[in-house]
């Protein structure tokens, strides 16, 4: 495995360390919910972010940038906080998320908001926007990469193979699809809701280049993205294995929080687990 260069992955998981605490001051103030999802994805978010993307925050419709989807946007929440860290607005605006004229809608929006692509949360549409902007990019001679990270959940969505098919047959070897695999969706496990496995060999069949990985392991996550394209002429999925709520024991691995806000004293107690950590 290929370790980050010294310092880098201690700095990463700094950055998650400070995504996860913005996103539950966020989502508690502003009486939003989806907390469990923004958790289980923040050491994704904070290695793209913090290690792994070329972007400008000066620059942030800079042509040759990688794209980042969010195609699980209700999970915005990390995402706002990922950027407003990178610089590409004060993190003093993220208090307004999900207040009555906020540009920081609960779902991710681009409107208003520097360095977000694309507005999602019409779950199953964030994989067939990337193989759009991945092919038009091939055609341009583009050497922007594209990353679109989707929930497990949406992998129930027929687009979402639809646009898998797409990408195989285009040979779009700058797409990169990461499944934030938390084994939870919004009302049950996904095992009981629609069962995905064998995932690895379903996107193999597809045409895809296929890593699987533990999605809080920084070392892991920055050694698959250094490699990617994982096959020559063939996109790359990278599974990530995650837990649901990660960071705080009474979120973990349970369905609740996939809507339930925090407040009062199990905010208290959410915070103080994270900023212990």
């Amino acid at each position: 495995m290929l370790n980050p260069p010294e310092g880098v992955a201690t700095s990463t998981r700094e950055l998650a360390k400070r995504i996860r605490i913005h996103a539950l001051r966020m989502t508690s103030s502003g009486g939003s919910s989806h907390i469990g999802g923004v958790l289980s994805m923040a050491d994704i978010v904070a290695v793209l972010y913090g290690a792994i993307l070329r972007v400008n925050p000066g620059n942030p419709q800079w042509p040759g940038r990688d794209r980042f989807i969010l195609s699980k946007g209700h999970a915005g929440a990390g995402v706002y906080a990922a950027l407003a860290e990178r610089g590409f607005f004060p993190t003093s605006k993220l208090q307004t998320h999900c207040q009555n004229g906020s540009d920081l809608s609960g779902h991710i929006s681009h409107k208003g908001v520097p360095g977000v692509e694309v507005s999602t949360g019409s779950l199953g549409h964030g994989l067939s926007i990337g193989a759009g902007m991945a092919y038009a990019g091939m055609l341009s001679g583009g050497a922007h990469r594209v990353v679109v990270l989707l929930s497990d959940g949406e992998c129930d969505e027929g687009a979402t193979w639809e646009a898998a098919m797409f990408a195989a047959h285009h040979r779009l070897e700058r797409l990169i699809a990461v499944v934030d695999y938390n084994k939870i969706q919004s009302l049950d496990t996904v095992a009981k809701t629609l069962e995905l496995e064998p995932f690895a060999e379903k996107w193999r069949s597809f045409g895809w280049s296929v890593e699987e990985v533990d999605g809080h392991d920084h070392n892991a996550l920055y050694a698959c993205f250094d490699r990617v394209p994982f096959a020559p002429g063939r996109p790359s999925c990278l599974i990530a294995h995650t837990v649901k709520g990660k960071g705080v024991s009474f979120m973990e691995n349970t369905v609740l929080w996939h809507y339930r806000t925090a407040r009062d004293e199990e905010f208290s107690r959410a915070l103080a687990e994270l900023e212990a950590s």
